[in-house]
């Protein structure tokens, strides 16, 4: 089974990749669309996740829940849907086998045993390093769409489906989230001092990066410090690492109270 996902500007971008899937005969247990919103009941779930640490994980986006966790509706795409809340982005509707899982406050316990099973029948889910893009993109308004894929001839037309609605991958959105925020890290790394930001970039990123990952958010440096060690083995986490992990958990804290506001 391949998980096979894109992100797109507009619901109705999603809603036609859907319908489009679906000729290659994927089934609408499957397929599912997560976009911002609101309808119905609130409700949390947990997102089944993996902890491989791969940064490319290309269009693969992991497991979701069945389409019996939604309540009744879903008419536009005759999928069965559900509304909860993800902690920094706000209130998103999960269609079809998403459900309430996708996204839905990563880390809770909330919905784990639905994770659980979702993950035994189709694989393992988004890598937690992961997560943060996905959020960013429901907080700029995009939607997600993912397929999983019972074949290599399957997951094939399913990605040309997705070239061809120039859905963005994993590759896009992380490009298009450090360019936003680069400039104004830039400004802070030099206002904090004498350093050489374009020299240090690569590791401060990869310390911010590091931050924003699910089980460390909100954790100080020296709690996870070994963590870190194991998990960049054979990369040096020198001073511009740690300054990029404390704007990281700045970043990550700045995004929540505005959304508590």
């Amino acid at each position: 089974m391949e998980a096979v996902s894109g992100v797109f500007h507009s619901r109705a971008d999603a809603t036609n990749t859907i319908n489009e899937l679906r000729k290659t005969g994927i089934p609408d247990n499957r397929l599912g669309l997560i976009t911002p919103g609101s309808d119905g009941d609130e409700l949390e779930a947990g997102l089944p996740v993996t902890d491989t640490e791969s940064p490319g994980m290309g269009r693969a986006m992991g497991a979701a829940v069945g389409g019996a966790m939604g309540a009744a509706g879903g008419a536009t795409l005759g999928l069965a849907m559900a509304t909860f809340v993800i902690p920094g982005v706000g209130p998103v509707i999960g269609f079809g086998m998403l459900g309430a899982a996708l996204l839905g406050a990563a880390g809770a316990t909330a919905g784990a045993a639905v994770g659980d099973t979702i993950e035994e029948e189709l694989g393992e889910g988004v890598p937690h390093e992961d997560i943060y893009l996905f959020e960013d993109s429901l907080r700029h308004g995009r939607s997600i769409v993912i397929a999983y894929a019972e074949t290599d001839d399957q997951a094939d037309k399913a990605e040309e489906i997705f070239r061809r609605s120039k859905a963005f991958d994993l590759d896009d959105l992380r490009a298009r989230w450090w360019e936003e925020l680069r400039d104004g890290e830039r400004s802070h790394y030099h206002v904090e001092g004498s350093r050489d930001f374009d020299r240090d970039e690569e590791s401060y990123r990869r310390g911010f990066e590091a931050a924003l990952h699910t089980k460390r958010r909100g954790k100080a440096y020296s709690e996870v410090e070994d963590e870190l060690r194991t998990a960049n083995e054979g990369a040096e986490l020198d001073s511009a690492f740690r300054a990029g992990y404390e704007r990281g958990l700045a970043h990550q804290s700045k995004i929540l109270e505005a959304r508590n506001t």
